[in-house]
């Protein structure tokens, strides 16, 4: 006698259970047609004289619940509609009547009904449908407004801070310095170490109106009631520059690079050139290279090149300048400023060195001649590594070759 495997029960038991769940809805016990007749024969080959309890029926006008099958079916593909089981119980004829392994009219692994576009969003996208499909799994715990703090962490007293809408009396550096203008003087508060310095102080016949740090946070304006602008060197605590442009209180104040706008009551808004250096080239009858104040509109100083001058560029990154020459050694030069010393000279073209450019980030420039060729230089250093150690490195790889037309 064959003996029953151990798993029979369990294996019965899922296909009960597949049955069950594909029709999507629990099925009521159909009330019994059969006659009453005396109880079967034990069978010999069972392994227990009892056989499971069937669940009792549900009573007509009980509803029966939902079951979880049937629910993850509807959140996926959308409610049960009369046409998509009215196409459920055709598929069902038809694959009854087809042969096993035929397909039935070539709809095989596709359905017909089509998903819900509702149902793909929330499957898919970020929304609120999701929420209402699945409460509490897509959202994450605690999420919400932004809380923010409804006291200040820091209280700092500031005796004579005027009462003014026309006066900008505050400003915070890249280096994390406060500074503030009292009365008639400006003070300095680091906020790392919390410590106060007096910058500077007017005097009992001005006072302060405006402040605004340079974007490298070092050197600071500060416009006064009199009228004029004054450049203060933050590290030493030294003014640097007075400029008297203006007629009345300058109250507004604004840092672009060494440009400084300043506006004032004179109904007035000026733009100062704080570099104030301009560099000219000469031709061959001159060849030098020569610097002017434009602020002042004075000569500075000049250097004999040897050449003639056709390009000048300043570095952005550092205190130094290029210039391209002419006849008769169609060099490049790297040059030092203030000093004029020569950080490399550099050849290759066989015409004149017409045409310079540099790059957005300052370290590359490319050349252009009559030869015909564009010449790629890395000449300057980046803003971060202004090291003596790549004054070696100056021009070295940098030749590319190539031909346009």
């Amino acid at each position: 006698m064959a003996h029953q495997p151990e798993s029979a029960p369990l294996m019965l038991f899922f296909y009960s259970f597949f049955c069950k769940s594909t029709n999507g809805a629990l099925t009521r016990a159909a009330p019994s047609t059969a006659t009453a007749s005396s109880p079967a024969a034990p069978d010999p080959t069972s392994r227990s004289s009892t056989s499971p309890r069937a669940p009792p029926p549900l009573p007509p006008d009980v509803p029966l619940p939902p079951h979880p099958t049937a629910l993850l079916r509807a959140a996926l593909f959308g409610p049960d509609t009369p046409d998509r089981l009215a196409s459920s119980a055709g598929a069902s004829s038809s694959s009854a009547a087809s042969p096993v392994g035929s397909p039935a009219g070539g709809n095989i692994f596709r359905f017909k009904a089509e998903v819900p576009r509702k149902a793909k969003r929330a499957l898919f996208a970020g929304g609120d449908d999701q929420d209402l499909l699945f409460p509490g799994i897509f959202t994450p715990k605690g999420s919400g407004p932004r809380k923010i703090p409804r006291s200040p962490y820091k209280v700092l007293d500031a005796p004579a801070l005027q009462d003014d809408f026309y006066l900008n009396l505050m400003d915070w550096s890249s280096h994390n310095v406060l500074s503030v203008g009292l009365g008639n003087c400006v003070y300095l508060w680091n906020a790392c170490s919390s410590k106060v310095t007096k910058l500077c102080d007017l005097g009992a016949d001005d006072t302060v109106c405006s402040v605004s740090w340079a974007q490298r946070g070092t050197h600071l304006a500060v416009g006064t009631n009199q009228g004029t602008v004054q450049i203060w060197d933050a590290t030493c605590c030294k003014r640097m520059r007075t400029m008297e442009s203006h007629r009345m209180r300058v109250g507004a104040l604004a840092w672009n690079s060494s440009l400084l706008s300043s506006g004032s009551r004179d109904k007035n808004i000026l733009h100062h050139d704080l570099h104030g250096l301009l560099a000219s080239g000469g031709g061959t009858a001159d060849r030098c290279i020569r610097f002017w104040n434009t602020t002042t509109n004075t000569h500075l100083s000049s250097m004999d090149t040897g050449s003639q001058v056709c390009n000048l560029v300043w570095s952005k990154n550092v205190n130094e300048l290029v210039s391209t020459h002419g006849y008769s050694q169609n060099q490049i030069i790297v040059w030092r400023y203030p000093t004029m010393s020569k950080l490399a000279t550099l050849t290759g073209h066989t015409f004149r060195v017409l045409y310079l450019a540099i790059s957005p980030d300052g370290q590359t420039i490319v050349t252009g001649a009559g030869d015909e060729m564009l010449r790629f230089w890395n000449v300057f250093p980046s803003p971060k590594s202004q090291s003596s150690d790549s004054l070696s490195s100056i021009g070295a790889t940098s030749f590319v070759r190539s031909y346009i037309r």
